[in-house]
């Protein structure tokens, strides 16, 4: 009875060892783990863009007048040469009481003027007329030998003389005239002028394209060069992005361009110019950064639908450099190799999934994005790495995987 005592004694205690022993053993880490891939390796330059036009035009009041009301409204077609805007003389300015006094008295001057060169031509007519008879009496007299031949050509030169005065006489008048009917145009203040009866000026649009804005809808006076709307085709459309200056050194006239976030496919694109000069512009975080503009032609863009409008935000993605049929892993699951000196772009490794336990691997790269790292050598096709490795995983460890990821 007391020897079965004591096994049960004995049995409870292994068991309860065995307990102790299980429950504060080492289990191993939960890790997730991707497969090592075969393909494209892309590098790229990220950055946020804008569409606008390559050219845009704006149709402006060519002098000072009034402008019709404008029928054309925002996205309307318009052939080039078609009347877009029609223009007519302005009403003439109202007059104030000092203003009105002023011309009264221009009036006045300009009748007197008027009176003045009236009298001088018929002064001038009455010594015309007296040199002619002169002259026709030297004539006679002449003929019959009672005058000398100086004499006659003295009473021929009054008379020209004198033919001469009454011509500048009567211009002279003429120019009085004009003067008073200028003065009483002034003085005749009508309001606006009859829309029929007044000669009007048409502009045309210049282009072949879309009316982008109307700035000046409604029927008003404009001054000359006065901006009434603006034009554009919409199928000349481009990206524009501000790349920093050592980005934008990456960067080549050709490059290819992927466009999207914008609500749309993922369209094509090459860059087609990089301005020359840079510029200072404030980050976010108050960080001054010199950038420079890269211009970005829209290639072969889809269907009218699904096409970005004018000044819409993009991501262009500008790639810099490419490679076929090369070994991949997630950077995720790069990262410096322990001991490595700062800065060693050669000083990598991975943890490496062989037989349930993790296994550190010095890898040496030949590039890497935001998403891929490409592997040159230290791991085979199919292998299998920790991607985010925790902190708790050391060479050798034991690891469970709980998720393989999917490839990239």
């Amino acid at each position: 009875m007391i020897a079965r005592r004591w096994w049960y004694v004995g049995a409870a205690g292994a068991g309860l060892i065995a307990a102790l022993a299980w429950a504060f053993a080492p289990r191993p880490l939960q890790v997730e783990a991707a497969g090592v891939t075969v393909g494209r390796f892309e590098t790229a330059i990220e950055e946020d863009g804008k569409t606008r036009l390559r050219d845009q035009y704006v149709v402006s009041a060519p002098l000072a007048g009034v402008v019709g009301r404008i029928v054309l409204r925002e996205g309307d077609p318009v052939a080039a040469g078609a009347v877009v805007a029609t223009m007519r003389p302005a009403s003439a300015p109202l007059l104030d009481e000092r203003a009105r006094r002023e011309l009264q008295a221009r009036l006045g001057a300009a009748q007197a003027q008027a009176r003045g060169a009236a009298a001088a031509l018929e002064r001038a007519a009455v010594a015309l007329r007296g040199a002619e008879r002169d002259a026709r009496r030297a004539v006679q007299l002449a003929g019959a030998g009672y005058v000398a031949p100086s004499m006659l050509e003295d009473a021929q030169q009054a008379a020209l003389a004198a033919t001469k005065e009454y011509d500048s006489a009567a211009a002279q008048r003429q120019m009085a005239q004009y003067d008073v009917a200028q003065a009483r145009a002034a003085l005749d203040v009508r309001g606006a002028p009859d829309k029929a009866g007044t000669a009007s000026v048409a502009l045309h649009a210049p282009i072949d394209g879309q009316v982008l804005r109307v700035i000046q809808a409604s029927e008003a006076a404009v001054a000359p060069g006065a901006p009434l709307l603006e034009m554009g085709d919409p199928r000349q459309l481009e990206v524009i992005a501000e790349l920093l200056t050592a980005d934008a050194l990456l960067s080549r006239p050709g490059s290819e361009v992927r466009i999207d976030r914008w609500g749309g496919p993922v369209l094509r694109g090459l860059v087609r110019r990089i301005e020359p000069a840079a510029f200072t512009k404030i980050s976010a975080l108050g960080v001054e950064e010199q950038r420079v503009r890269v211009l970005i032609d829209i290639l072969e863009p889809p269907a009218r639908a699904d096409t970005p409008g004018i000044g819409y935000r993009v991501n262009v993605r500008i790639l810099t450099s490419r490679a076929e049929n090369v070994r991949k892993v997630p950077v995720s699951a790069v990262f410096p190799l322990p001991g490595s000196a700062a800065g060693d772009a050669g000083g990598m490794a991975v943890y490496a999934v062989r037989d349930g336990r993790a296994r550190l691997v010095p890898v040496r790269l030949g590039g890497r994005n935001d998403r891929e790292a490409w592997v040159l050598d230290g791991l085979a096709d199919g292998a299998q790495v920790v991607v985010y490795p925790p902190p708790e995983v050391r060479d050798g460890a034991r690891i469970s995987v709980r998720a393989v990821g999917r490839p990239l």
